[in-house]
This record gives C-alpha cells, sequence and structure tokens, in this order.
C-alpha cells in the first residue's frame, strides 16, 4: 500500500513537473492573454460556441506547447515566478490586492458582457488584464533572486552520454 501510494505521488509530482513544464512555454502565455477578450466578445454576442472553444483552450492551454528551450523569455519567468510562488504559499500582502483586483474586474467584466454593456466589458477587461500583467510582473521582481532561472532546457537531460 505504501509504495502504491508512493506511485501516485511520483506520477502527480510528473505531471504537476510536466504541466508546469510545459506551461513556462512563452506561447502558452501569450496565447492566453487573448482568452479575456475573446471570451468577452463570445458572451455579448451569445456565440456559445466560441465561448466553449475558448474555455476549452483556457483548460488546455498549458499542456499544448512543447517545454520552453530555456528561461529568457520574460513570460517563461512569469510562470516559473508563479510556480515558485504557489509552491512556497508565501503570504503577499499588498501585492495580492493586484491578484484580488483581477478576479473582481474579471467577474465584473463577464457580468457586463452578458448584460452586453460593451464598455464596461472592455473597461474591466481591459482593468483585469492591467492587474494581472502589473501582478505576475511583480512577483517576477519578487523572486528574481530567488529562482534559479534554467539556462539550458528544462526537459534536457542534465547530462549527455558521450
Amino acid at each position: 500500500m505504501g509504495e502504491l501510494d508512493h506511485t501516485d505521488d511520483s506520477v502527480r509530482a510528473r505531471a504537476k513537473h510536466a504541466f508546469w513544464e510545459r506551461h513556462a512555454n512563452p506561447w502558452s502565455g501569450w496565447t492566453r492573454t487573448v482568452t479575456l477578450p475573446v471570451l468577452l466578445y463570445a458572451v455579448v454576442h451569445r456565440r456559445w460556441r466560441l465561448l466553449a472553444a475558448t474555455v476549452a483552450f483556457t483548460l488546455a492551454n498549458p499542456i499544448l506547447f512543447s517545454p520552453p528551450d530555456d528561461a529568457d523569455a520574460w513570460m517563461t519567468k512569469v510562470v516559473l515566478a508563479e510556480r515558485h510562488w504557489r509552491e512556497r504559499g508565501d503570504e503577499l500582502g499588498a501585492l495580492q490586492l493586484l491578484n484580488v483586483g483581477n478576479g473582481l474586474a474579471t467577474l465584473y467584466a463577464v457580468y457586463a458582457a452578458y448584460r452586453r454593456d460593451v464598455g464596461g466589458a472592455t473597461v474591466a477587461g481591459a482593468l483585469a488584464m492591467t492587474l494581472k500583467f502589473a501582478f505576475v510582473a511583480a512577483l517576477v521582481r519578487r523572486y528574481e533572486d530567488e529562482i534559479e532561472w534554467p539556462t539550458t532546457p528544462p526537459h534536457a537531460p542534465d547530462s549527455v552520454a558521450e
């Protein structure tokens, strides 16, 4: 039984590692930035298939891309800093207000889109995206000295057999 539990942990750990590795691809992060505007458009115009496709893309996005070749891209650093923060469980104090504000602005944007208030959805959506970018940029700055940014592909073996 203990061995099975260890295997489950190992499988879970490998899956989690693979998730974050793939999500660190800058294409994963940058393509996700268009999901809120597309989602709001779909709600305003009652395009339910587009809404479903957007939600499906958002859920699948972190595993659609291969691991990045290095951590040079800013969006890769964003994902690595977010992972570091989540794994450590740090309290962020005032910085967390950006994240909460992002969530509230997103909820209001969806509500405004449902009411077909294009102006409200647009302003709230832009505010949500601004707050999200401010939050993740602050995470990168906060953890910049603590994270060992990989300079080689995270998926490459530690050494190459000669």
